[in-house]
């Protein structure tokens, strides 16, 4: 779709007002026009990609948190929420990412060290931090 001054340059080449110079101007105007819409639309596509890949990262780790509740709080005999607030502390007292700690709670292999610290009293009553 022209601009509206693209397409009055148009009309005047028709009807034949205007000079060669003038049609050239309009054919770069509308190959410029033409790179620009092009670019934008890279740029948005690219950053359509990027958006779905954090999306695709984020759901794995919350799946990887879901199924480490699970397996705690079976494990552990304990509520999801409180899986979760074990996992959470664990994750922040060794300095570990919440995803990265959640995927090596497995099924069937002991319990990550960083867990087991949180869950063993110290000398004073409270679980080790």
């Amino acid at each position: 779709m022209l601009s509206g001054r693209a397409a009055a340059r148009v009309a005047a080449l028709q009807s034949g007002v205007v000079s060669r110079p003038e049609i050239e101007a309009v054919e770069v105007g509308s190959a410029a026009e033409a790179t620009a819409a092009v670019a934008r639309l890279l740029a948005v596509t690219q950053a359509a990609y990027e958006r779905r890949a954090q999306l695709e990262r984020a759901l794995e780790s919350r799946v990887a948190i879901e199924q480490a509740k699970g397996i705690l709080a079976e494990r552990l005999g304990l509520r999801a929420d409180e899986a979760f607030e074990v996992l959470r502390m664990a994750a922040r007292s060794h300095r570990l990412k919440l995803h990265d700690l959640a995927r090596t709670v497995r099924p069937g292999e002991a319990t990550p060290p960083a867990v087991v610290a949180v869950l063993t009293p110290s000398p004073d009553g409270v679980g080790q931090a």
